[in-house]
């Protein structure tokens, strides 16, 4: 122990003797790290000369932090304990020691002084928290600094030393990480040992109305244990009627622009408490503070919010009629939030805005809180050597994984099952059912629809079912369906009439001939065109009938219709007699057809 009170008093950063000093107390097994029970004998002297340095800083007067200071007229010494935690943090950042003893110190430090020495303490503690939070100490100390922090907090008063207390909290915030579990409430558990004490029996010479300040603090029991309104509805309704019956009274009695300027928001941050008092005395000026008013105005919304959460299971979430009743309330309270001055509209927002972004921690406490920091994707060292594809069994990966699969793999290739073409009544079935109207299978379902379903139909058809492809020009996809799956009254649509069989008949037999006719006329010779046209007038010759002859000098492609070639015929059969009319003169006259006289053509 002296050693090291003679260490403390050497000049010079503490990486010059702090470690010599260490291996002359100790006499470590290893020259540069203690071992376990070096550790806990090194611990043990220095908690004992912590001990001896803070009874004599307060035998002296002196803070503890500055017990032992002198300013000279070239530098300035610190203090013997800020000297001793200095040194023991080196050691401990450089691995001679174990990590966690500077946490231990500090935990005894602040338990052996006062408060006002804690902020002393806590301001070392602070400078030093970059040290503090690197990996290799703050994964040995974070539960000790956490317990540290806690035990300040219990001692520190929440109204009083409010400003203390937020630094605390801050550096608990910059100490641990944000995805830390310990930090979070997980299960939403509310405060509810926070009671709000008021007045239960009125005063003598009360010059308010008593119930209203009833009813107006006991809307913070409500506040303080929000889902007990959620499971029991009686809550709910009371605390709807006590609600209505404040923002009545904050609605008859407004509070004027003249009111919210006269507050200076600077002074009112200065002297900022948690708590308002709750003496009836004081009803009537609080209601006319603005700030108190807001107090109360976001203490709804939080609730209202609260209540909407997400994340919660189905059996505490509020009924639809609690739910319309919960936003009629809440659009109200923000109407009395944006007339209350100063700034209304502005605060509104702002409020709005911090409650927005509570949904995202209320959804990421729910999901597990995962970390936030994402580790760095490693990069991938290009190698320029050609890599060695892998060689299979069966030269592929596939095939090599099927036949591990079945232990039996001749039967499962030859299996007749595995690979089966169905039939067309099989394939069509679906279709068929879509196709019943009793079946009530909507239009967006039918299997119509599927393109795919419909391209191997057709090509089934073809191969199977040619009578029933042929009526796919007719009637579409559905008409490929075979009449045998349809009910009798969709069956009717989609049979063919008998004279519309004959008409298709005859319409196929004209396009035959019509194109018989025009291969010939290509293949015939012009030299033999002449001899065409003497066997025309042949007696002989058989005559041509009339609907070939229209068909024949049809043009391709637009060969009439049955119906079409009726109504030709009479026509054609005129022009015919017309044009033997129109021969007789000229062969009566001995006109030459080709070289020979009319007396040796027969006209009948």
């Amino acid at each position: 122990m002296d050693a090291f009170k003679r260490a403390i008093l050497e000049l010079g950063p503490p990486e010059n003797f702090a470690l010599q000093i260490v291996q002359e107390v100790i006499k470590p097994q290893k020259q540069t790290k203690l071992v376990q029970d070096e550790n806990q004998h090194l611990e043990n002297i220095l908690r004992a000369l912590l001990q001896d340095l803070v009874s004599l800083s307060v035998d002296s007067g002196a803070p503890i932090m500055e017990y032992g200071q002198s300013v000279d007229d070239s530098e300035t010494t610190q203090g013997h304990i800020p000297r001793l935690l200095d040194m023991v943090l080196y050691l401990c950042e450089k691995e001679h020691i174990e990590g966690g003893m500077i946490f231990q110190l500090l935990e005894d430090l602040t338990e052996m002084s006062t408060m006002r020495n804690c902020k002393d303490i806590f301001g070392y503690i602070e400078r030093k928290q970059d040290i503090l939070g690197k990996q290799e100490l703050f994964a040995r100390g974070k539960l000790v600094m956490l317990r540290t922090c806690n035990q300040l907090l219990r001692r520190l008063s929440k109204a009083n030393d409010v400003v203390f207390c937020g630094r605390i909290l801050m550096f608990l915030a910059h100490f641990f990480p944000l995805s830390e579990r310990s930090a979070v409430n997980i299960k939403g558990v509310f405060n509810t040992s926070n009671e709000t004490s008021y007045e239960k029996e009125s005063p003598s010479g009360i010059v308010i109305d008593f119930n209203f300040y009833q009813t107006f603090w006991s809307l913070q029991e409500y506040f303080c244990n929000p889902p007990s309104l959620s499971l029991a509805p009686t809550k709910w309704q009371k605390f709807t009627s006590n609600l209505m019956v404040v923002l009545d009274t904050f609605e008859a009695q407004p509070l004027s622009d003249e009111e919210g300027d006269a507050i200076n928001m600077e002074e009112e941050a200065a002297n900022f408490s948690i708590k308002y008092l709750t003496s009836s005395k004081l009803m009537g000026l609080e209601l006319k503070d603005p700030s108190f008013r807001r107090h109360i105005l976001v203490q709804c919304l939080i609730l209202f919010d609260y209540l909407r959460s997400p994340g919660k299971n189905e059996k505490d979430m509020p009924s639809d009629n609690m739910k319309e009743e919960i936003k009629s309330w809440e659009d109200r309270v923000k109407k009395m939030l944006e007339v209350t001055p100063p700034k209304g509209k502005d605060f509104l927002q702002k409020i709005e805005h911090i409650l927005e972004r509570e949904k995202n921690w209320v959804w990421w406490k729910r999901d597990g809180c995962p970390a936030f920091e994402k580790q760095p994707m490693e990069e991938k060292v290009q190698d320029n050597a050609k890599k060695r594809r892998p060689r299979w069994r069966l030269g592929n990966k596939e095939l090599s994984q099927l036949w591990r699969w079945s232990e039996q793999n001749p039967n499962a290739l030859t299996d007749p099952q595995r690979v089966r073409t169905p039939s067309v009544m099989d394939y069509w079935k679906p279709m068929a059912e879509d196709m019943d109207e009793s079946n009530g299978i909507e239009e967006e379902y039918h299997h119509k629809n599927n393109r795919v379903y419909c391209w191997k139909g057709l090509r089934f058809a073809a191969r199977q079912d040619l009578e029933g492809f042929s009526r796919f020009t007719d009637h579409g996809i559905e008409g490929v369906v075979p009449l045998e799956l349809l009910p009798p009254e969709v069956r009717s649509k989609y049979q063919a009439k008998p004279n519309e069989r004959s008409k298709r008949a005859k319409k196929e037999e004209s396009k035959n001939i019509a194109a018989q006719a025009e291969e010939n006329q290509i293949a015939t010779p012009a030299s033999e065109n002449d001899e065409a046209g003497r066997g025309d007038l042949d007696p002989s010759a058989p005559q041509m009938d009339p609907d070939v002859m229209v068909a024949a000098n049809t043009p391709q492609g637009s060969i009439p219709t049955p119906e079409e070639q009726q109504k030709q015929s009479p026509e054609a059969d005129t022009g015919h007699e017309q044009g033997q009319l129109e021969a007789d003169p000229e062969a009566e006259a001995g006109m030459m057809i080709d070289g020979e006289t009319d007396a040796e053509v027969n006209v009948d």
